[in-house]
């Protein structure tokens, strides 16, 4: 069983949303869409936002999504999907 399941994920990431406002997130899709895009910067030679001993970087980055280090953005306000936290 994957830890933290799709929809624990799901509840995390919308978590600091305003009840009015739209979910950022929805689907499973916009959940792999966001993985992979923090898992690609991981191997292109982004430091881990949490502990990485020996884990895979999709492993990394579903924990960095669940643990709130790295958000993702509406693509209105940014044009981007993704913004890590400094």
């Amino acid at each position: 069983m994957i830890h933290p399941s799709y929809q624990e994920l799901i509840q995390a990431i919308n978590e600091g949303q305003e009840s009015e406002d739209e979910p950022l997130v929805t689907s499973r899709y916009s959940i792999v869409l966001a993985t992979s895009k923090r898992a690609r910067q991981l191997i292109a030679g982004a430091q881990p936002m949490v502990k990485s001993k020996g884990r895979k970087a999709l492993s990394i980055a579903v924990e960095e999504l669940y643990k709130g280090k790295v958000k993702i953005l509406p693509e209105e306000e940014t044009g981007e999907e993704e913004k890590t936290e400094e």
